[in-house]
C-alpha cells in the first residue's frame, strides 16, 4: 500500500457531498425520486475530457453510455459500473469521471446504467454486469481485454462480477480497478467511526439504509456475491484500488488488500491523504488525481 500526500487546491467535492448532507438531513422523508436526481449531480466536480465522445447504446440488455477518447484502441473495453448504494448515481453521472480514465489509458469505456435497487435487489446489478461482459465477448472482445471498473458500490460491482463470473467457470476479465470501493454490508467497518468527522458524506445510517435497500430481508450480508470480504479470491485477476484517508469505508479497501493478498492476487492500493470518498471524481481540477491517473496508466500498461 502506498500514500499520497499531495493535497488538493479545491473543495469542490467535499463542498457537493456536504450540501448533499444538509439536504438529506433536512429531508429525511427525502423520495428515492428526489435523492436520485440529487446524485446525478455526481459529475459536477469533474472537468469535462476533452477529445472523448460519448454514445448512447444497450450491450447485452443493459443500457449505458459509451465513453469514446479520440484515437482509443477500441479493442480495449473499460465496463464501468457506477457508485451510489446500489440505488442512485447513473450512467450520466459518471460519464465524466469514466471518461477521463478512458482517455488516460488510451481504452474505450461502457458506462453500464444496470438495474438499481429497491426495485430490483441483489443479485440483480452482477447479473447485468455479467451479461454485459459475456456480450462483449460474444462480439469479439477478449476477455483479457476487459476491465471492470468501478467506484464505492459500483466498485463493489467491478470487484463482485469476476468472482460470478469465476463461479460460472468463465473466462475473467484482465484486471480489475475499484476507487473507494464499499463492500461491508455488515456496516462495521472500523473507520465507519474514527473517520465519521472527516467523512463529507458516508454515516452508518446512510450505508444501513442502502445495505436494507440492496439486501432486504432475505439476503444474508455475509453472502460472497454482495459482501466480497467473505469471497474467494483464488486465481482474481489483478487489481488496483484506491481511496481517501478521510473517507469512512477506507478500511474496507485495506482489509480487501489483506484478503486478496493472502490469495495470492496481485494487488495494489493506493490511500491518497486528506482525500473524500471517490477523490476522482475531481479529474481535471486536482493535481492528487492527476498523478492518480498516471498511477493507473502506469499500472495498466505494466500488465499488458
Amino acid at each position: 500500500m502506498t500514500s499520497q500526500t499531495i493535497s488538493t487546491k479545491t473543495d469542490a467535492l467535499y463542498d457537493l457531498y456536504a450540501e448533499w448532507s444538509e439536504l438529506m438531513a433536512e429531508n429525511p422523508e427525502m423520495s428515492l425520486r428526489t435523492l436520485r436526481a440529487l446524485f446525478d449531480e455526481w459529475h459536477q466536480p469533474t472537468v469535462e475530457p476533452e477529445g472523448v465522445t460519448y454514445r448512447e447504446d444497450t450491450v447485452g440488455g443493459v443500457p449505458g453510455i459509451w465513453c469514446l477518447p479520440h484515437g482509443a484502441d477500441e479493442s480495449q473495453v473499460m465496463m464501468f459500473t457506477h457508485g451510489g448504494g446500489f440505488a442512485v448515481g447513473s450512467a450520466s453521472s459518471h460519464r465524466k469521471l469514466a471518461g477521463h480514465v478512458a482517455k488516460t489509458l488510451g481504452v474505450v469505456s461502457f458506462v453500464l446504467d444496470y438495474r438499481r435497487a429497491p426495485e430490483h435487489p441483489h443479485p440483480a446489478q452482477v447479473e447485468d454486469g455479467v451479461a454485459v461482459f459475456d456480450a462483449l465477448v460474444a462480439a469479439g472482445t477478449e476477455p483479457e481485454n476487459i476491465t471492470t471498473i468501478g467506484d464505492s458500490a459500483g466498485g463493489n460491482l467491478a470487484i463482485a462480477i469476476p468472482l460470478a463470473l469465476k463461479e460460472q467457470g468463465k473466462a475473467l476479465p484482465g484486471q480489475v480497478i475499484a476507487f473507494s470501493p464499499w463492500l461491508d454490508m455488515e456496516n462495521k467497518g472500523k473507520t465507519l467511526e474514527t473517520n465519521n468527522d472527516t467523512d463529507a458524506l458516508i454515516t452508518p445510517a446512510l450505508l444501513e439504509g442502502m445495505i436494507a435497500g440492496v439486501l432486504g430481508e432475505d439476503i444474508d450480508p455475509k453472502t460472497p456475491l454482495a459482501n466480497p470480504l467473505y469471497a474467494d479470491f483464488t486465481d482474481y485477476p489483478r487489481l488496483y484500488m484506491n481511496a481517501g484517508s478521510v473517507e469512512s469505508l477506507v478500511d474496507n479497501a485495506q482489509r480487501l488488500e489483506d484478503i486478496a493478498q493472502s490469495a495470492g492476487v496481485d494487488v495494489t492500493l493506493n490511500v491518497a491523504e486528506g482525500q473524500q470518498h471517490v477523490f476522482p471524481f475531481l479529474a481535471g481540477r486536482s493535481e492528487v488525481v492527476d498523478q492518480e491517473l498516471n498511477r493507473i496508466k502506469n499500472w495498466y500498461t505494466s500488465g499488458r
